[in-house]
């Protein structure tokens, strides 16, 4: 008997139906619910009266409901949600489109920088985001610029004219008609709560203290804990020594110069953390990239359940995910950095590779005093690398071998003058391929960047002792395998975790947590 296809799009409103019936908040800021009777739009989890689905249409974004005419619900504030990890699983012109325009490529560099950077003409990016997520560039920077005003509006006590400019608006004005017309009420009634004093006095840095939205089940020891002991002197500091409250602290090159932030996490109830966020910042204008980098450094806009479901499936990672829901992989602030780091890490210990970079900032990084105890250099920039880096003497800032320390060079070289792209709107596979082409430059290395950088969530670094260790030690590899089988088949079974490939990796990196030597894993 013929039987009719199946409509994908049917499938895909049924499901989102009964998320919204269960009030699900794993899918908060993943779509949003618009529905007619009503002219709102909603966070899946809304308490109100679940509609009739014939009132209802679904967006992939807030801006796609903006453009339909639609107002955010007051009751439910959707825009004040983790954000959706559709942009890092997708590796598709919208999802590189959609990571560059969080980094505020729009506001910075306007529709033509944007297109450039993606490689297409400004008209083929307008025509193509329309297509896929209802609404073009200006639209979903628009709808960045007001998800990130409601945020200091509430949780700062800036002057509303300067949540204006920290948001992105070109004027007051252009501020107070979308905030108007996306939340129905002004600005000032917005402003419901705030900090006794966040803001920053005229001619002082900009001081905030903002929640950071996070989706739960959330490992913060496993994040926190990664990023302390790569922490470099003088760049980062970090403090894992309470339990239940974890700091992580480092300075920051933002597009309108220099700053510095420092994170929280406290433990709320079991497996449950507040993260907020301390920055201090020399212009508004960088407050909403700073923002989206340090979401993109602790990972908070992954689907802790989805990853957790998927890798539990098979049997030899099931323990190790019961015993640590919510793993997460850490990300970057800055591309240029994590890939010197990688380059600098290649084939050393965490610790050694630590010694190095430390050595590399105190030399040739740009002094930054900042209110945060520990932090006083930035991390050197290319330009500062390419030029200050030498093969030999006693004082070199890199006692590498010749060989890695032209890498570096020749790495950072290229990066200051354009000739390698290394940043969040590089698709993955085109990342990986022009990395591993260069000398010195290996697959573990590229793969290692994309994962970091991008967000992939399905890396896969073939060769890493502590995967194979972790694998051991899991039983899914015999000890007494040859290194080049045991890596072989571990390749091969790390097939069936796709496309979660990169969160199964830091399951492995954390089960065996020391190599025989003594060394953190990578």
């Amino acid at each position: 008997m013929d039987t009719a296809p199946v409509d994908e799009r049917d499938l895909a409103f049924a499901e989102r139906y009964r998320a919204i019936g269960a009030r699900d908040v794993r899918f908060d800021g993943q779509f949003f619910t618009a529905v007619s009777t009503t002219g709102i739009y909603c966070r899946p989890s809304c308490p109100a009266r679940t509609p009739r689905p014939e009132n209802v249409t679904f967006h992939l974004t807030s801006a796609s409901a903006h453009a339909a005419g639609f107002r955010a619900c007051k009751r439910c504030l959707p825009e004040a949600t983790p954000g959706t990890p559709e942009w890092n699983l997708r590796r598709d012109l919208a999802a590189r489109a959609m990571r560059l325009i969080g980094d505020g490529v729009v506001d910075r560099e306007g529709v033509d920088g944007l297109a450039t950077r993606l490689g297409y003409t400004s008209r083929h990016v307008q025509r193509m985001l329309v297509a896929e997520l209802g609404a073009g560039p200006q639209a979903l920077a628009r709808a960045r610029r007001a998800q990130t005003a409601r945020s200091l509006l509430v949780g700062s006590d800036l002057r509303i004219a300067d949540v204006a400019f920290a948001s992105g608006f070109g004027s007051v004005r252009q501020f107070n008609d979308t905030v108007r017309e996306v939340f129905a009420v002004a600005p000032g009634e917005l402003r419901a709560r705030r900090p006794a004093s966040t803001g920053a006095a005229a001619g002082q840095a900009v001081r905030l203290d903002l929640a950071l939205p996070v989706r739960h089940p959330f490992d913060a020891p496993g994040v926190f804990g990664f990023l302390a002991v790569r922490a470099v002197e003088g760049v980062e500091t970090a403090d894992v020594s309470d339990g239940d409250r974890l700091r992580y602290a480092r300075t920051l090159s933002l597009p309108a110069g220099p700053g510095a932030v420092r994170i929280t996490a406290s433990r709320t109830a079991p497996g449950s953390w507040q993260v907020r966020a301390e920055l201090e910042l020399g212009s508004l204008s960088d407050v909403a990239t700073a923002v989206a980098r340090v979401r993109r450094l602790l990972d908070l806009d992954a689907d802790p359940v989805a990853v957790d479901a998927a890798l539990a499936a098979d049997p030899a990672l099931a323990r190790a995910v019961a015993s640590t829901p919510g793993i997460r992989v850490p990300g970057a602030v800055d591309a240029h950095e994590l890939l010197v780091r990688s380059v600098v890490g290649q084939q050393i210990s965490v610790a050694a590779a630590r010694t190095h970079l430390g050595r590399l900032a105190r030399a040739l990084g740009t002094p930054h005093p900042s209110r945060f105890p520990g932090l006083d250099l930035l991390f050197p920039t290319p330009e500062q690398i390419a030029a200050g880096v030498v093969e030999t003497g006693a004082d070199r800032a890199l006692r590498l071998p010749a060989r890695s320390v032209r890498t570096v060079v020749s790495a950072a070289r290229d990066l200051a003058a354009g000739d390698l792209v290394v940043d969040v709107g590089v698709d993955p596979d085109v990342l990986r391929e022009n990395l591993s082409a260069r000398v010195g430059i290996g697959p573990w290395t590229a793969a290692h960047v994309a994962m970091r950088v991008l967000g992939d969530p399905d890396s896969w670094l073939t060769g890493d002792v502590a995967l194979a260790a972790g694998a051991r030690s899991l039983g899914l590899l015999d000890p007494g395998l040859p290194s080049a089988t045991a890596h072989r088949r571990l390749r091969e079974h790390a097939a069936r975790w796709a496309p979660w490939r990169s969160y199964a990796a830091m399951h492995l990196w954390t089960t065996d947590r020391w190599t025989t030597d003594g060394r953190p894993p990578r």
